[in-house]
């Protein structure tokens, strides 16, 4: 008799696993606690500006091979854009000056030779010390491992480092961004191409990924909080979801792929990263010159990175929800640099704000400090049909798309490997 897999939790890693698994010809049930899926990797249509607008935005990278391969599988390759080149403008609003970094295609990193394509102001040999990423001891800092101060740390390591870790590089495990050097820069150019969701996440990743579940006969339940999970002996017995409870039979799997908190809370003993750290999304529909770029970083401001999308544009200040800030004045504050980085204020729209949106996410990654590193759960749990999920889980990099769908290749490789 073949047994049931249910998916609890439908946001990258629980449609990861769920396309995975339905594969094998097995049922597979999906249980969602919100009335979509996608969980933080989602679009809606936002009533105050009228407009589909990403929950946050997110950034794959040329060099993501499980991204890139789920989207493969699913049919959403064609709702990207991979940029033909690895670039990365910048603008200093301190000093007003602009750059585009530009690594080369190959692993040998000429690029740092080129005074075009580096930082402005840094040498060739500053670029050597960040390598001591590549061989941190466990549980070690970055600033044991690198100064966090100079130039170069301030208009390249800093952006890059807040923007992978979501969390102030000086308080950051050197280990995870050993490895997030190691995937992006180290692999050369030809793994940093931006890959951008220009008409939204979900039309990527979201809704692919459900046509292909239900074209394979699963199917995805909304409204279902797991709110209890009954086990006997070694093994999850069933699922109580209020007053529905589901009975599992002695062929029944179970992958999580909820939140770390919801987690712990849920599975006794499981080793789960607490502390969180949010990201503000602010949003504005307005339109930019053709010729900005998709993205921009930002240094000096308070903005981080700036999207440009047709008709919009999204702005992500990572590592904080801004709590001391009212939303209307984040939104002008963030405004005003959207417009002097965008050249909009030369138009005579610095002054006027357009329709906007924050959204703040409070808990939208663990914070990846080395005690956080260190409690991050595999895949398999003590109880043989149970399996977690979600890039909070030991992927060996922090929160982020690649991670999240690793996560859930991972967990389904696990429940294949059990039902065998």
């Amino acid at each position: 008799m073949q047994g049931a897999v249910h998916v609890v939790g439908a946001g990258l890693s629980g449609l990861a696993a769920a396309v995975d698994l339905v594969d094998t010809g097995r049922p597979v049930v999906v249980h969602e606690a919100a009335a979509h899926a996608g969980g933080r990797c989602r679009s809606y249509h936002d009533t105050q500006l009228g407009m589909t607008i990403d929950n946050g935005n997110h950034l794959a990278l040329s060099g993501n091979r499980a991204a890139l391969g789920f989207l493969d599988r699913i049919g959403g390759r064609s709702a990207v854009a991979e940029a033909p080149r690895a670039e990365y403008p910048f603008v200093d609003l301190d000093t007003g000056e602009r750059w585009t970094l530009h690594p080369n295609p190959g692993r040998v990193p000429w690029w740092v030779a080129d005074p075009r394509r580096r930082v402005p102001g840094s040498r060739i040999g500053d670029y050597a010390e960040i390598l001591g990423l590549l061989v941190a001891d466990k549980g070690t800092k970055i600033t044991d491992v690198v100064r966090c101060e100079g130039l170069l740390y301030e208009r390249l390591w800093r952006p890059v480092l807040l923007a992978a870790l979501n969390i102030d590089p000086k308080d950051a495990d050197a280990v995870l961004a050993g490895q997030v050097l190691r995937e992006t820069f180290v692999a050369g150019g030809r793994a940093c191409r931006p890959v951008i969701a220009e008409d939204g996440l979900s039309k990527a990743f979201v809704d692919p990924a459900l046509r292909y579940l239900a074209e394979r006969g699963a199917a995805v339940r909304y409204g279902r909080c797991l709110q209890r999970l009954a086990f006997n002996r070694n093994r999850v017995a069933g699922l109580a979801f209020g007053d529905d409870v589901i009975l599992l039979g002695p062929e029944d799997k179970v992958v999580l792929a909820v939140p770390s908190r919801a987690a712990a809370a849920l599975v006794p003993g499981l080793d789960a990263p607490q502390e969180c750290r949010g990201i503000a999304n602010i949003h504005f529909k307005a339109r930019c010159p053709p010729s900005q770029p998709r993205m921009t970083g930002v240094v000096n401001g308070l903005s981080d990175w700036i999207f440009a999308y047709p008709g919009r544009v999204s702005v992500t200040v990572s590592g904080s929800d801004l709590a001391e800030l009212g939303r209307e004045e984040l939104a002008r504050r963030i405004w005003s640099e959207v417009s002097y980085v965008t050249g909009l204020y030369m138009a005579g729209m610095s002054d006027a704000l357009p329709p906007w949106q924050v959204i703040r996410e409070r808990r939208a990654t663990f914070a990846a400090t080395p005690a956080a590193a260190t409690s991050r759960s595999g895949c398999r749990t003590e109880f043989r049909n149970l399996f977690v999920a979600g890039d909070w889980t030991d992927t060996g990099l922090p929160a982020c798309i690649e991670g999240a769908v690793r996560s859930g290749n991972a967990a389904s490789t696990a429940v294949i490997e059990a039902m065998r």
